[in-house]
């Protein structure tokens, strides 16, 4: 347990309390939401992660990726050791300096992204396709162990 040291009432601040929660609060959200540039302040560049959607069908597992205004050849789809990594990297516009932007809100850089998969998936099976900025990856399951059945012999007394 914390100590905590004894104030008088005149030595409490209520402007000052406030001003440090006003901090706290400012510090969580640029945390949570990245921060905004003031006037005349450097555009600070963002870590990217693109959204990921990860569904189970009866026969395969589809996984959906937002990954808008990139190419084929700048994306990368690895399977490993039951884990799938989708890695890439999506590229500013050039046409436009970067002195000119007054807001930068949508992110860029490189990105990686894993997911584990179970043992059942036919890794030699997987098929991606992207279209309209969502590239989608299938993974066919493996067909389950059917139980088998063993006949019992009964043998017959001979008396």
């Amino acid at each position: 347990m914390a100590l905590i040291p004894w104030r008088t009432f005149s030595d409490w601040d209520p402007f000052q309390e406030m001003v440090g929660m006003r901090d706290r609060i400012d510090r969580l959200f640029d945390e949570y939401f990245g921060r905004f540039p003031a006037a005349g302040e450097e555009i600070p560049e963002r870590t990217w992660a693109p959204p990921v959607d990860v569904h189970e069908e009866k026969d395969t597992i589809v996984v959906k990726a937002e990954l808008p205004e990139m190419k084929k050849d700048e994306i990368s789809i690895e399977v490993r050791d039951n884990i799938l990594t989708l890695s890439g990297e999506r590229k500013r516009e050039e046409k436009v300096k970067k002195e000119n932007y007054h807001r930068i809100e949508r992110s860029y850089g490189k990105f990686s992204r894993s997911f584990s998969l179970p043992d059942s998936v036919k890794v030699d099976k997987v098929k991606a396709q992207y279209k309209d900025g969502v590239l989608e990856i299938t993974l066919p399951k493996a067909e389950a162990a059917k139980p088998t059945a063993i006949p019992i012999k009964v043998e017959q007394d001979h008396h």
